[in-house]
C-alpha cells in the first residue's frame, strides 16, 4: 500500500529565494537553528548536499515517536525547484513502514511570492493499512513555517535595504 499526504504554505518571498533555503544543506542548517534549537541535532553523515547526501536528525529525548531518522536526498531538481529525501532507517521505518519520503517543492507564484508543497509518501505492507493513520504533515508544515518567514523576513529586509539606498 503506498499512500501520501501534503500542504502548502505560501511565502511572500521569491521562489529562487525559498528554493536557496531547501536545496542542499542550508534546509538542515536553517531547521537546527530555527526548530530544533537546543533541542535537538541535524548531522551531514556523508555528502556535500546534492544527490547522495545523508543526514541524521535526532530529537531530544521525551520528544514522542522514533528518536532520530536518518535520511538520503534522493532527487534535487533546481530546474523544477523539487528535493526528494528517502528515510534509510529509523523514524517511520521503526514503526513498520517499507518506505518513508518527503518530497519538497518550491513553486512560483509571481515574482515576489512562492508556494512550498510538503509531501510526505509512504510504503506499508497492506496487514498494516491501519499505520497509515500516523502520518500527518506535522513536522513538514512546521519546516514550512520557520523556512518561509525566515526568507519572507530577509526578502523584506533585503527591499527595505535597497530602497533606503
Amino acid at each position: 500500500m503506498r499512500g501520501s499526504v501534503s500542504s502548502d504554505y505560501s511565502v511572500e518571498a521569491p521562489a529562487d529565494a525559498v528554493w536557496a533555503s531547501y536545496r542542499g544543506l542550508e534546509l538542515g542548517h536553517l531547521v537546527k537553528n530555527l526548530l530544533l534549537q537546543d533541542s535537538g541535532t541535524v548531522e551531514v553523515l556523508k555528502g556535500d548536499g546534492g544527490v547522495g547526501t545523508v543526514l541524521k536528525a535526532t530529537f531530544a529525548p521525551g520528544t514522542p515517536g522514533p528518536s532520530y531518522f536518518i535520511e538520503k536526498f534522493t532527487v534535487m531538481d533546481d530546474e523544477a525547484r523539487k528535493k526528494v529525501t528517502q528515510t534509510i532507517e529509523g523514524g517511520y521505518l521503526e514503526l513498520g513502514f517499507k518506505g518513508y519520503w518527503l518530497v519538497f517543492e518550491v513553486i512560483e507564484k509571481d515574482d515576489t511570492s512562492a508556494i512550498i508543497r510538503s509531501s510526505v509518501e509512504y510504503e506499508l505492507d497492506d496487514e498494516d493499512a491501519e499505520k497509515a493513520s500516523l502520518v500527518n504533515t506535522g513536522l513538514v508544515d512546521a519546516i514550512a513555517s520557520a523556512i518561509g518567514n525566515h526568507v519572507a523576513e530577509r526578502y523584506k529586509a533585503s527591499k527595505f535595504k535597497d530602497n533606503d539606498n
